[in-house]
């Protein structure tokens, strides 16, 4: 093996040591297995030599008593193998479940930009196909190399009792196949870390696909997908077939090791026989025994063909784990400080990862607790950039962003995520009921919750109340319903600051009016932050502020800002106003 490939075999294992429990009685119990396929070349030169070819011919006794204690023997040995592979299946399926969550929560913790820049296939297949792969490598030809290295030991002693020269001739027949495995290793590696990537591009398409099937049906784009598919599948199989190839060159190589094996045996015994130095039933026991020697070779290409993909699998996991998340939660977190919340922005400026331009620049912020404050601007201007920064979905460059008085970077996630709660623009929904939803994380009466809201009219007008079932993603229900629902989630969590990613903007305007109702119940009491993308949510706030080109460029109430004549909130005002006037 390459080093590289150690390496890795090395690091996977570490992270399992559930592996390693039992190991030396597992290979015991290998050991035991084989021995029963070794009884028989033996109970056939007894019989043949003892039973057939007895002084006085034939002895029956002798025979029924060999195959009587040989049938003993693979008894044992069958059972040896039964417990053998329930403990190898209970270790790795335990031991890789572990992997598969510890990757799972990985992915978790890393920053919401790492994620979002990564396609979602890809990270999903590190968690599933990839594990997967170690699994069923672990599983079924964990107890292959298992049992070759049993049958390997025991044949191997058993030969030598016959004739250790006839020994040596097959271990020297057999000495070129390891090294030719060893050098096909390097080769065999970087091919299965082509087809582990080739899979998850090719999951990814797919699950691109699938999810976006409405836009493609809508802008008949069918054929251009199917074509990008067909591509991510052909280069899963091109690079599937290159592997195949030296797999079978490593199989074919073990097939010729073992056809000269028995040739060179077949030669040698049959002069041994004639000079009296060996038996008809030893040279044929022995000829058995070099099969069952052989067969870890014949059957390498494909232990080696699903280790290697196993291996590269192994690496892809391990690539994940190795990604330092950039909003790490503070070895020492605190506490937020209970009671209301202030916000502070001190010289804040912030640059998206493998940009230069600074997205925010020099913002410094106060906002009381229990304020109501939108934020709003051009797109691109960097109001959700602040949005992220506040709730640490990442941290400035420079300066500090700090709630109730202590810096964000050094709350704790579990505080943090408890006492701030954010709405996103797209109001993400899982599979099951409304209530469902709610109560995702917060044990709470769904009911009284719409109620707070100013909801309970329109949530008891759906089929089933909230027992309603959604579909993933929330679909079944309208962009504005689903803003419903996420709103009631949020303040089912009872934060002491909410922050709102443009809520209203894209809703229609019955919808809008039941949003904004539930928005100031929402905001009762609480520090509230909106990103507003319509001047109606804007001018609900207690304060608004503008930002342009990643800076603050006013401040002020709705009445103050519009009264400044030629600003950015002015224009943007006047722009509405002539949009209502022009839909009435």
């Amino acid at each position: 093996m390459t080093e590289s490939t150690w390496h890795t075999l090395r690091r996977g294992l570490a992270l399992s040591p559930e592996l390693y429990q039992g190991l030396a009685g597992t290979l015991a119990l290998a050991v035991a297995m084989t021995a029963g396929r070794a009884a028989v070349p033996v109970a056939i030169q007894r019989g043949i030599d003892d039973g057939l070819r007895a002084p006085g011919g034939p002895d029956l006794g002798a025979i029924a008593s060999i195959a009587t204690v040989t049938g003993l023997i693979l008894l044992g040995s069958m059972v040896s193998g039964y417990f053998m592979m329930t403990r190898l299946f209970k270790v790795s399926e335990n031991a890789l479940a572990a992997v598969r969550a510890r990757v799972f929560r990985h992915i978790h913790d890393l920053s919401m930009l790492h994620v979002q820049a990564e396609r979602r296939g890809a990270l999903v297949s590190r968690a599933t196909t990839d594990v997967d792969q170690i699994t069923s490598f672990l599983q079924w030809n964990g107890v292959v190399l298992l049992t070759c290295i049993g049958q390997t030991l025991v044949t191997a002693t058993v030969m030598l009792f016959y004739s250790w020269r006839l020994t040596l001739v097959v271990l020297l027949v057999f000495a070129p196949v390891v090294w030719v495995v060893r050098s096909c290793m390097r080769r065999l590696g970087q091919a299965y870390a082509l087809v582990r990537l080739r899979s998850a591009n090719m999951l990814s398409v797919i699950s691109e696909s699938v999810a976006g099937a409405e836009v493609i049906r809508a802008y008949q784009v069918s054929a251009r997908t199917a074509e990008r598919l067909d591509d991510a599948v052909d280069g899963f199989r091109a690079a599937t077939n290159r592997a195949s190839r030296l797999t079978v060159t490593a199989y074919s190589i073990g097939e010729l090791a073992t056809g000269c094996a028995l040739a060179a045996v077949v030669a040698i015994g049959v002069m041994s026989g004639v000079d009296g130095a060996m038996g008809a039933g030893e040279i044929t026991a022995f000829l058995f025994l070099v099969t069952l020697f052989a067969l870890p070779a014949q059957v390498a290409g494909e232990m080696l063909n699903e280790m290697l993909n196993a291996i590269a699998g192994w690496r892809r996991v391990l690539d994940v784990l190795d990604l330092k998340p950039q909003v790490a939660d503070p070895v020492d977190g605190v506490e937020l400080p209970p009671g209301p919340i202030d916000v502070t922005f001190s010289d804040v400026w912030f640059a998206y990862p493998g940009t230069e331009k600074m997205v925010l620049k020099n913002i410094s912020l106060d906002i009381p607790a229990r304020t109501r404050l939108a934020v709003v601007g051009a797109t691109g201007a960097g109001k959700t950039t602040l949005a992220k920064l506040l709730t640490r979905l990442a941290d400035p460059e420079r300066g500090e962003v700090r709630l109730a008085g202590v810096p964000v970077t050094q709350i704790s996630s579990a505080s943090l995520r408890r006492r701030v709660v954010m709405v996103p623009q797209d109001g993400f929904l899982f599979r099951g009921t409304i209530a469902d939803n709610v109560r995702f994380g917060h044990s709470v009466d769904v009911a009284e919750v719409f109620a707070q809201l100013g909801l309970d009219d329109w949530v008891n007008g759906l089929p089933k109340g909230i027992d309603t079932a959604i579909s993933e993603r929330g679909h079944g229900l309208s962009a504005g319903e689903r803003q419903l629902v996420a709103l009631a989630r949020a303040h089912a969590a009872r934060p002491d600051l909410l922050v709102l990613d443009e809520a209203t903007s894209a809703v229609d305007a019955a919808t809008e009016r039941r949003l904004a109702i539930a928005l100031d119940a929402a905001a009762r009491g609480r520090t509230t932050i909106t990103i507003a993308h319509r001047i109606t949510t804007a001018a609900r706030a207690d304060e608004i502020i503008v930002v342009d080109d990643g800076q603050i460029v006013q401040r002020g109430s709705h009445t103050e800002l519009i009264e400044d004549q030629g600003s950015i909130y002015a224009f943007l005002h006047a722009a509405w106003v002539a949009t209502v006037s022009f839909s009435a």
